[in-house]
């Protein structure tokens, strides 16, 4: 009914006379324009900061902020902003204007290096967990020079770390930092175990976002889309995913030219936009970048989600990245794929040509997955939410239990390693396979095949943490698994070191350790179908991590073992993981709270009207039929309009009855003064009322007259025109 008025012509697209090659990073702040703006020494001093994270001195930072405003200036920009990541999942910015008294009674263009290198934000209103109250507002920004500067429109965006007054990080981007410091650090002793000459180790990610798109005019006709992002009511299309035609299908025109235009705008951002195609459910999307490294890949993730939602609507689209915004069909993850790598190659990369290299591959797999054995819980925690929990377990997300997937050679490898006395580890590369059809050329195949439902499996040079969702901030799950990773290779080097210093050669010392933890982490290891019931018994008696529950899953922040990991490390004190705590389960309860009222209203002031209105109009059908037909005729044509409006008048009275159990279960939780408690008090008796409400709401969508139902169906909204 609603769908075809919304249909849009594609917007224009910008049509740049250069390839993407040349004009990416054109709004970037890149060594090329360093080393144009900058005088030699100061280019020389920023290098060692970029590349070797040497600390900056004042001197110099004024030197870089001067040549940074005049290519800013050459842009058109009158403004900057500290751009950084508070614990709201989305970032923040102030901006102030390149304006200063020039002492005349005029002004100046003005940025100082202390303007570059540090801000004071207003941290009161930001979530802090009781780091901060609200009457103390101090905070501070500085500048994270190892991400490059951008300019968006008239505006300098400076991407920097967020502290509150006393030194907790009120950020993302603080623990992630000192995470990959600890990762570098641990991982660089550790390889040169195997290459002495290794200078660094840098964590790579590639994430891969997934969306939905729907057409504007049907997005701001549903209210809990508007609100919560995703469709708290909505019965499912007779069509959706089910005939496997829209994954890798023909892109729509339209939206094929929002993808142009966003992956042009990105390009000049710098973001390494390569893979754009049709997800499995209608209307879903994903696009992807090269590899790069964490702390960049994660500006780039944050800075391109708001570019998708300001693009979409310049096509008459909204971005959807809530994880579930459609009930029966995909919902969207993000997909971290993770790798470490040196200055001299990759870490996971198996070329199978000698044992050295062989060694120094399963030695990083094996403690990746004795960090993920340790820690899996911890992971979970990491990537797990609100909006998470509804995607998890179904339709090819992964399910709420951590475990990996090796694949049939790998796990070979390891099961030979364990169960022999041979120090020799083959490992065999790409297979050939020939087709019979002469003109197609020799395939390689890779030496593992896929497990959709694995939540970190190893795909070759890299392991795919597939459990992060679509709207969150990669950090949270980089932060816990490469903190993980680092705690496992530095007890690892321990323990090798120590059978050394006893008269092991290294080579043994490291074959032995390697033994102990193929065992120790075979838990963590699983290859078969991750949503079978079978698996949830099988993992419980393996001792992983079997909870459901999203406020108790962020319980394992504050086990012993998170705590005393990442104090360790240096990464996060109990203090702050304490604070995190609170605002996850805050956040929790707030957004239950927003979609419980949004519920209870819909139900009330759209559907039940409605539906009552139908109601009448069948019953004054009814007796009009009374009124004019035999009795025994009646009872015959009226029957099922009587069926009906008996059963509408029971599931109005259940949904009424549901409603007011709703807003009763809130106030009860509401009284509630823990965080954490108030969180599982809405976990346990506020949303699954609104599934049984739901159910009932849906049932009568399937009966109601289709033009008094006020909200855009899922068989509009699903597909664009």
């Amino acid at each position: 009914m609603v769908g075809a008025a919304f249909k849009k012509q594609p917007a224009d697209v910008p049509t740049p006379k250069e390839r993407p090659s040349e004009f990416f990073g054109k709004y970037v702040f890149t060594k090329q324009k360093m080393k144009k703006y900058l005088p030699r020494e100061a280019y020389k001093k920023m290098l060692d900061v970029i590349d070797n994270g040497t600390p900056l001195d004042r001197a110099t930072a004024d030197i870089v902020a001067d040549g940074m405003k005049k290519w800013a200036m050459s842009l058109g920009v009158t403004h900057c902003t500290h751009w950084f990541q508070p614990l709201t999942d989305t970032t923040a910015e102030k901006h102030d204007a390149f304006l200063e008294y020039d002492g005349k009674g005029g002004m100046i263009e003005d940025f100082a290096g202390k303007s570059l290198v540090q801000q004071e934000p207003d941290a009161s209103s930001f979530p802090s967990g009781g780091i901060r109250s609200t009457f103390e507002a101090r905070g501070y920004s500085a500048w994270d020079p190892t991400s490059p500067v951008f300019v968006i429109g008239d505006t300098l965006m400076i991407p920097t770390v967020f502290i509150s007054y006393t030194g907790e990080a009120l950020d993302y981007k603080t623990p992630l930092l000192k995470a990959l410091r600890a990762v570098n650090e641990a991982a660089t002793e550790v390889a040169r175990y195997f290459y002495p000459e290794v200078k660094k180790v840098i964590s790579n990610l590639g994430w891969e976002q997934e969306y939905f798109l729907i057409d504007e005019g049907l997005y701001s006709a549903r209210p809990d889309l508007l609100l919560t992002g995703r469709t708290l009511m909505g019965h499912s299309s007779a069509k959706d995913q089910q005939m496997d035609d829209h994954y890798f299908g023909s892109i729509p025109e339209r939206v094929a030219a929002f993808m142009k235009h966003l992956e042009i705008e990105a390009l000049e951002l710098g973001i390494p936009c390569k893979t754009r195609h049709n997800e499995v459910a209608p209307n879903q999307f994903e696009l992807a970048p090269i590899f790069e490294e964490t702390n960049l890949a994660v500006d780039h993730n944050m800075l391109l989600m708001s570019l998708m939602k300001k693009v979409a609507r310049k096509h008459g689209f909204r971005c959807l990245l809530h994880e579930k915004p459609f009930d029966g069909v995909n919902g969207s993850g993000k997909h971290n794929n993770w790798s470490l790598s040196t200055d001299t190659g990759v870490l996971l990369h198996a070329p199978g040509k000698d044992n050295l290299s062989n060694l120094r591959f399963v030695t990083f797999v094996v403690e990746t997955l004795m960090a993920v054995y340790r820690h899996n819980g911890l992971l979970k925690a990491s990537i797990m939410s609100a909006t998470n929990a509804h995607r998890l377990g179904g339709n090819e997300a992964p399910p709420a239990i951590v475990s990996s997937f090796l694949g049939r050679q790998l796990t070979q490898v390891l099961d030979h390693l364990e169960n022999t006395t041979d120090e020799t580890i083959a490992i065999r590369g790409k297979s050939g396979l020939r087709l019979d059809i002469p003109s197609v050329p020799e395939l390689l195949i890779d030496d593992t095949d896929r497990n959709r439902t694995s939540p970190f499996a190893f795909t070759g040079n890299r392991f795919e943490f597939r459990a992060p969702g679509s709207e969150a901030n990669c950090a949270s799950a980089m932060i816990a698994l490469n903190a993980a990773v680092a705690e496992a290779l530095v007890d690892f080097k321990r323990r090798v070191d120590k059978l050394i210093e006893g008269g092991k050669n290294k080579h043994s010392a490291i074959i032995s350790v390697l033994r102990d933890d193929i065992k120790t982490c075979k838990p963590i290891r699983f290859d078969g179908n991750g949503y079978s019931e079978e698996w949830v018994e099988e993992a419980a008696r393996r001792g992983l991590d079997v909870e459901t529950s999203c406020p108790i899953i962020f319980d394992r922040y504050l086990d012993e073992a998170s705590i005393q990991m990442f104090e360790s490390l240096n990464v996060m004190s109990r203090k702050e993981l304490e604070a995190r705590n609170e605002i996850k389960w805050e956040t929790y309860t707030k957004k239950i709270q927003i979609e419980a009222r949004i519920f209870g209203d819909l139900s009330i002031n759209h559907i039940i009207p409605q539906v009552v209105g139908y109601q009448t109009k069948l019953a004054e059908n009814v007796a009009a039929l009374k009124a004019i037909l035999p009795e025994e005729q009646f009872k015959t044509v009226a029957a099922s309009n009587l069926a009906l409006i008996s059963e509408i008048a029971e599931r109005v009275k259940t949904i009424e009855e549901g409603c007011q159990a709703l807003t009763d279960a809130r106030r009860v939780a509401n009284k509630i003064t823990s965080a954490r408690e108030m969180a599982i008090a809405y976990h346990d008796t506020v949303e699954p009322l609104m599934e049984q409400i739901r159910y009932h709401i849906d049932k009568l969508e399937a009966k109601v007259d289709d033009e008094v139902w006020t909200l855009p169906k899922y068989r509009e909204m699903l597909f664009i025109r």
